[in-house]
């Protein structure tokens, strides 16, 4: 049996036909095709299927989609700002914060959720933001450095190139200002 609802994903209002047992991780992936957030342990312990909920981090793998009608629903797909990178997406690029990524969109969105709080989290703050994100590969340092360039970056509205270059002491190339639709065609 399935139902039609309304959400609203990533800016935008969308009606889907989901079967009454889904969860918001199984309509944003299988229905409409946001593969971003990722489908690990479907018992909420891994962080890989974290999205936003009015700003704030939740895992879909354990929501029955009806909790999110009516809230503005984020995926990693939607913090971009357009065809731009977000500055925590373009931290996590430059400080090495990503191996093989199957984590990263839940970090990112947890991550996000953090800053759009508090843009000066000291580094314990962020540890416990993202302590419900598992990570297997990188061990952590690296991301919760790409979570500080990118508070820095909100704060002080220095492009997240910059500030990596300074903190590494590392010259950069200079950053293509083409949309990302652009650069990978």
């Amino acid at each position: 049996m399935k139902d039609v609802l309304t959400l609203r994903v990533n800016g935008d209002q969308v009606e889907v036909g989901v079967p009454t047992h889904y969860t918001l991780l199984e309509t944003l992936r299988y229905v409409l095709g946001l593969t971003g957030s990722k489908q690990g342990c479907d018992k909420g312990d891994c962080g890989a299927c974290t999205v936003l909920l009015d700003g704030e981090a939740h895992l879909s793998c354990i929501m029955p989609v009806y909790e999110a009608l009516g809230r503005e629903i984020t995926t990693v797909e939607g913090l971009a700002d357009g065809p731009y990178p977000h500055p925590l997406q373009d931290a996590f690029d430059l400080t090495g914060a990503a191996q093989c990524g199957f984590c990263t969109p839940g970090i990112l969105c947890s991550a996000h959720g953090l800053l759009a709080e508090n843009r000066s989290p000291s580094r314990l703050e962020i540890q416990q933001a993202l302590s419900g994100n598992l990570c297997r590969c990188t061990g952590y340092t690296k991301i919760f450095e790409a979570v500080e360039v990118a508070a820095e970056s909100l704060r002080s509205g220095k492009d997240p190139r910059d500030i990596v270059a300074e903190r590494y002491e590392v010259a950069l190339p200079a950053r293509s200002m083409q949309p990302l639709e652009e650069s990978h065609a």
